[in-house]
């Protein structure tokens, strides 16, 4: 995006921080690395950060009659809105869940809701934590142009990071399409409220790319064993509805959260049985 049609008139939403605007009367341009002396806009200003008053230093042109000359910033804009849909149908997909038959089902707790937490672009593939009131987990989205829908729901991948490599259970559903998962809590009772997940979410997302924790987490054979067991060993309630044993998650060894959570998260205690997987 070098450019658009037509004047800026106030498309914030259009243009990065890092947009070169020109006036489009005299072509004097605005450069947030420069500022503009005349008006005392400290250098680092974006244009969508200007005065509402603010006008062209040279011809008083306002802000609405300058168009963007260059936009470096405007690779990253695009991909970031890209992520921000994908993530939206993600939570409107659980959100459903959670409303239709999740509510009335044990496990969950319900100080909680469902919550996209710190998802970035990883490798060109939304990143992030997913918060619901019966489960957190890591969560992967498909890069542009890839096609997840022929994913094979609970088919296991292991998924390198820095901080070593993580197992993930694919699954498909109706508005997000394929994604991946990995199950970080599940369920979610020894969580008070909804800004300490949200906090430990963050830290997820922190200790995922420090490579200081590498030696801990790859234990993909360990790892692998713990939930097969796990997952034999247990049963899926009678009376939870379907959805529900497709949605709750197994639990992850106790080391391993930890060291996910950088020690926000305490020691679990005993849980339910439950079955199934993402």
């Amino acid at each position: 995006m070098s450019g658009f049609e037509g004047s800026y008139l106030g498309a914030n939403d259009r243009i990065s921080d890092r947009a070169i605007m020109e006036c489009k009367i005299c072509w004097t341009p605005y450069e947030p690395d420069h500022g503009d002396d005349t008006r005392q806009v400290l250098p680092g200003t974006p244009f969508t950060a200007l005065p509402d008053d603010w006008k062209c230093p040279n011809c008083d042109a306002p802000k609405e009659q300058f168009i963007v000359r260059e936009d470096p910033g405007a690779p990253a804009l695009l991909e970031s809105r890209r992520i921000e849909e994908r993530v939206a149908l993600l939570t409107a997909d659980f959100r459903e869940i959670w409303n239709s038959t999740m509510r009335d089902v044990p496990l969950v707790n319900k100080v909680l809701s469902v919550e996209a937490v710190g998802f970035i672009s990883h490798e060109g593939r939304a990143l992030g934590v997913l918060i619901s009131p019966w489960f957190m987990n890591l969560i992967e989205l498909p890069a542009e142009g890839e096609d997840w829908s022929t994913l094979v729901p609970g088919a296991k991948e292991m998924i390198d990071f820095p901080s070593g490599r993580y197992e993930f259970i694919h699954n498909v559903r109706e508005m997000v399409g394929g994604y991946k998962a990995c199950s970080l809590f599940s369920p979610m009772g020894e969580f008070q409220n909804q800004m300490q997940a949200r906090d430990v979410a963050r830290a997820v997302m922190a200790e995922l790319f420090n490579p200081e924790n590498i030696a801990e987490t790859d234990r993909a054979a360990e790892i692998r064993a713990t939930r097969e067991a796990e997952i034999a060993a247990a049963e899926a309630p009678a009376e939870a509805p379907a959805e529900a044993a497709e949605a709750i998650e197994t639990v992850e060894a106790p080391t391993r959260r930890q060291l996910l959570t950088g020690g926000l998260a305490a020691e679990p205690v005993a849980e339910p049985e439950t079955g199934g997987a993402e």
